[in-house]
Order: C-alpha cells, then structure tokens, then sequence
C-alpha cells in the first residue's frame, strides 16, 4: 500500500479529537503598575467571569495566526511582540468538553493600545480580580515568572516602551519586571550597549530635559 492509498483509507475518527484553543496573555505597563488585559465573559460557562483573550484554533489556521486573531478581534491589536508560553492540557479545564489550550503572551507599550471594547480592561498583574475563568491565574503567573526570568539575558523589556524613551522610563520597566529596584549607575553602564540617542530631549515639566534614546539595531551582550 502507498502512502496516498494509505492516507486514502484511513479514518480519523477512529481516535478522539480533542479542541485546540489559545489564550494569550498581553502585559503593558500603566500607572506606574504591570498590568494585564481581561475580557469580561458574555456566555456560559463562567460567565460574568474575567478571562484572557483567547480563541478556537480554525482548521486551517496556525497557532500564532490563531494568537494573533484573539489580541486583534478582543484588543485591535496587531504586529505585537508575541511568544508562545506552555501548552495546558488538564483533562477538567474546560466543562464544554476537552480543550487544549497553547498559551501565549504579548507585550505591547501603552501608547499602542487604543480604545478597548466594551468589557475588556486592564487590571494590575498582581492584584488581579478573582476568581478568574478556566485556569487563566495560572496561565498569568506562569507568563509572569517567565518575564521575570527573560528580563536579565534578553532585550523583552523593550517592548514594553515606545520607540524613543528616556532612561528612566527604560530603568522603571526593568524594575516593574523583576519586582526589584536597580542602582542608576549599574543599570545604566549595563544598558549602554543597547541603545543610542536620537538627539532628541524631552521638555516641559518640573525637571531639567531628559535625552531621548531608541534601542541600538545591533545586538549587544545580556543584560543585568
């Protein structure tokens, strides 16, 4: 028998076919806080509930084009930075019936984020309403160990500022992250690979003017 004949004959429902799912876990920063995005649920089950934005994966749809349609059609956004996050498979996740759920999570500055639709907010990532739907807690603590742990050997804390920001703005979003303050001087002898000014300051205000800085195109050593 070949491949094709094989194929030809062969029946899928012969085993269960679990639904695949995704939830994706978008953080920016506001008010001084790390905050996350919670739609409020609509229908059954857990309705009334705060859940994470997510969706069913289509039959011809990727993982990530799948991510990608929850955060555009729950948030309007789009071309964001987004990282798959851990595969939840618990057999009594979900009551409907038996879904797979990938994770992923998103990060995006707040001067991207627009109006939001009816229901869905920000909420600070560590007073957190409860109970959430499904197993959505998990999934954010997981995303928050994981930022947590990247925010030292990679460049992820960049997306979570705009495009040109002063240091100050750069060194608060290290601190958010890994929940700790960070000596000036350190930090910024560390970060100095990284970045290059524009030429740009900043003006108004109580202070004395701030240099603007965008991130360096060229890759640099880990940070912190």
């Amino acid at each position: 028998m070949t491949e094709e004949e094989f194929l030809a004959a062969y029946d899928a429902s012969a085993y269960p076919r679990p639904s695949v799912a995704v939830d994706a876990v978008l953080f920016t920063i506001r008010d001084d806080a790390l905050q996350v995005l919670l739609t409020r649920r609509q229908a059954h089950p857990f309705a009334g509930l705060l859940s994470l934005p997510g969706a069913f994966v289509g039959p011809e749809e990727t993982l990530d084009g799948a991510a990608q349609r929850a955060l555009r059609e729950k948030a309007g956004l789009q071309d964001i930075f987004l990282e798959q996050l851990y595969t939840w498979g618990d057999p009594g996740r979900d009551p409907r019936l038996r879904v797979i759920s990938v994770s992923y999570y998103a990060l995006v500055p707040e001067d991207r984020i627009g109006p939001l639709p009816e229901g869905t907010a920000l909420y600070p990532a560590h007073a957190l309403p409860t109970p959430l739907a499904f197993d959505h807690a998990g999934i954010i603590r997981l995303g928050l160990e994981r930022l947590r742990g990247k925010v030292s050997y990679t460049d992820i804390a960049f997306s979570l500022v705009p495009e040109e920001f002063t240091l100050p703005q750069l060194q608060r979003v290290h601190e958010l992250l890994l929940g700790q303050p960070l000596y000036k001087a350190n930090f910024r002898k560390k970060i100095a690979g990284r970045i290059e000014e524009t030429g740009k300051f900043t003006s108004g205000g109580k202070h004395r003017p701030s240099r603007i800085y965008r991130k360096r195109a060229l890759p640099a050593e880990p940070l912190l």
